[in-house]
């Protein structure tokens, strides 16, 4: 009898093990593994501020001119030998001033071009890369901005050596946000003067926990674990270790931080967290009836008036 029970208990040990890895599988090839095309939250995510006519005009003048561009591609190889490529945006005034656009989760760099128009004008050249895993860029997993840090210490590096920038900011949207974020805690050069986040995660297990609660509607564990360290030979990283919250803590730059008080998709309460964590210098915007990355649309006048702002107090105007 002991026996038979004892068979029927590594049974169900071995069933589940395998349920589990199986289950690990899929939510990697759902959540990190490149090319895999899914909705991360409803249509009905939140309701938004009904932007102006003024807004809207802005931000089709703004999209309608990116088209109208031929940005340069350029190219760097990775630590760990990747091509990773970007669109460039020469600014016709030599200011010495540049900025770098992030884009989000399943994104590419087309998806800053609200933004491109703002920063020339302002006399940036603007470069726009296309994160590992995304775009033109190589790569079969997605960092979360783990991993991206470290290559955007080398677009950084590109801009400053072939391109003489002297002031450089970092901008970037929802995953992008959180890749500033974790590059703010990078030993960086005096060039980068400043960070923008809209709408990032403190940490890459966090938000992976929130999405399995409101999305499929599972605890974390054991199955964000088992995903995690299958993550860790894949991709080569762990869920824990890529964190935000931690990076910002050893920031030096200012930075400034914006979320939505409707962002469902990243909650409101990272902004707060990341905020309270991060050191140097430090600027918090909730937007009201914004959901996730959707202040520009919804406070477009305001939210270029706070982000010229902020470029004012960073960047010097000579």
């Amino acid at each position: 009898m002991k026996k038979k029970i004892g068979i029927i208990s590594g049974s169900i040990v071995v069933i589940v093990a395998i349920g589990l890895l199986v289950a690990g599988n899929y939510f990697y090839s759902e959540g990190i593994k490149r090319g895999t095309d899914i909705e991360l939250h409803s249509e009905s995510e939140s309701v938004n501020a009904q932007a102006s006519q003024t807004a809207l005009s802005i931000i089709e003048e703004a999209e309608k001119w990116y088209k109208e561009q031929e940005p340069k591609i350029l190219e760097i190889t990775s630590y760990d030998d990747l091509v990773l490529k970007a669109g460039f945006i020469e600014n016709e005034s030599e200011t010495g001033k540049a900025v770098i656009l992030a884009h989000g989760y399943r994104g590419n760099r087309d998806h800053m071009d609200d933004l491109v128009k703002f920063y020339y004008d302002q006399g940036f050249d603007v470069l726009m890369p296309d994160a590992r895993g995304h775009g033109e860029s190589e790569g079969d997993y997605i960092g979360y901005g783990w991993h991206d840090r470290l290559d955007y210490k080398k677009w950084i590096d590109l801009l400053r050596n072939e391109f003489e920038s002297e002031q450089i900011l970092l901008h970037g949207n929802s995953m992008g946000a959180t890749l500033v974020l974790m590059t703010s805690g990078e030993e960086l050069p005096e060039e980068v003067k400043g960070i923008i986040a809209d709408s990032g995660y403190t940490s890459v297990k966090e938000e992976l926990r929130h999405q399995l609660k409101h999305l499929y509607h599972l605890p974390a564990f054991p199955i964000l674990d088992v995903t995690s360290v299958i993550t860790k030979v894949r991709a080569g990283y762990y869920f824990g270790e890529a964190s935000a919250l931690e990076q910002v803590k050893k920031n030096t730059r200012p930075l400034f931080i914006i979320h939505g008080d409707s962002d469902e998709l990243v909650p409101t309460n990272m902004a707060y967290e990341l905020y309270e964590a991060a050191g140097g210098e430090k600027e918090l915007w909730i937007v009201p009836d914004a959901g996730h990355t959707k202040a520009y649309s919804v406070a477009t006048e305001e939210f270029q008036e706070r982000l010229l702002a902020f470029i004012n107090k960073t960047v010097s105007k000579e």
